[in-house]
């Protein structure tokens, strides 16, 4: 029984589901409606299903950081990838005669997406061909990509309107936000290629020794270059999601900072920033964490300029919670705890 014990305190999801949960009922105390959820007209209102939409952007970015992480790497231009997205999309949308046509928001969408994969790749091309550091080749798109929405958008705040774009976002499927399906559905595609084929082992070994993965015969060079493209496009998904909430191209503002939350969350999740081993369930977590932390700064009614500074602190307390120092320390307080009434037992006798 204590091995077992001790085991589930060693599973590195154990700290940021006890963080989720320790928010959850803070929120709870705090205000108990916080749980509540209404039902109008078919479709489920409530602060919990405003997590569940409001996260869906981060948590398309989070995903593709997390593989790009696991290749002991970092991608700096989610945000600006998101805005650049946004613009071509919107633009497209505007210019069409038929603004309110599935098949031009089709169209826009996909083309959103493709642009978002094409500064993906660049990106993998500078780190994993050229070898340039990843902070430094995805810190020039970071500055030079909202340049590039801005280019796009002819330095304007595109707006549209069309039903079909602002479902996205805004519309609901069988009761719930049609965006929660859409990160349900990335989630399961991410988990279903690395944990149930070779792609996440061969990720894995890249992120752990990227010249003895060469050696070995892993195509170390193919598997980073994937990664950055596989978080383009999520960027690009995201940049999507948060144009069709606000129903504008807004270069400036879209996805702005959120490669931090995304990083946040990777970390909070249980991921080294040092590469190897990932886990895509602490990724999911360490989203629905910081989600329902803005939750509760909004409800607080904490100014928005002082909000990172609570963010800081919940990551400050999960990372050293998770730090190998800090789990060694309690092992060993543990460990003495124990040995502690077997020595009075031992001298009583």
């Amino acid at each position: 029984m204590r091995s077992t014990l001790t085991g589930v305190f060693r599973h590195r999801l154990v700290w940021p589901v006890a963080a989720l949960a320790v928010l959850i009922v803070v929120n709870t105390i705090a205000r108990p409606s916080f749980i509540g959820i209404t039902v109008q007209n078919g479709q489920l209102y409530g602060p919990l299903i405003d997590i569940l939409r409001n996260s869906a952007p981060l948590m398309l970015v989070a995903l593709g950081m997390t593989l790009v992480i696991a290749t002991r790497g970092i991608d700096l231009s989610v945000g600006a990838i998101m805005a650049v997205s946004g613009a071509v999309a919107l633009t497209f949308i505007s210019s069409s005669p038929d603004p309110g046509s599935p098949a031009t928001v089709l169209t826009a969408i996909a083309l959103g997406v493709l642009v978002s994969l094409v500064l993906g790749l660049w990106n993998g091309f500078l780190v994993s061909v050229v070898g340039v550091q990843p902070i430094i080749a995805t810190l020039v798109l970071m500055l030079a990509g909202r340049g590039v929405a801005l280019l796009i958008t002819g330095g304007f705040i595109t707006t549209i309107n069309s039903d079909p774009y602002r479902f996205m976002a805004q519309g609901y499927l069988f009761g719930l936000p049609f965006a929660f399906y859409v990160s349900v559905l990335a989630i399961a595609v991410v988990a279903l290629l690395e944990r149930r084929t070779a792609l996440g082992v061969l990720t894995e070994a890249v992120g752990i020794n990227p010249e003895a993965s060469r050696l070995a015969g892993v195509r170390s060079r193919g598997i980073i270059w994937g990664a950055y493209a596989a978080s383009g496009v999520l960027a690009g998904f995201a940049g999507i999601l948060y144009s069709s909430n606000i129903m504008a191209a807004d270069a400036n503002a879209a996805g702005l900072y959120i490669e931090l939350d995304a990083i946040l969350a990777v970390v909070l999740g249980g991921t080294s920033l040092m590469g190897g081993k990932f886990t895509i369930a602490g990724t999911v977590v360490g989203v629905f964490t910081i989600q329902t932390l803005k939750s509760t700064i909004t409800f607080l009614g904490v100014p928005p300029a002082i909000s990172p500074l609570f963010l800081a602190i919940v990551v400050i307390i999960v990372v050293l919670v998770q730090s190998p120092r800090t789990r060694g320390a309690l092992a060993r307080l543990a460990a003495s705890a124990r040995r502690a009434p077997a020595t009075k037992m031992g001298a009583a006798s």
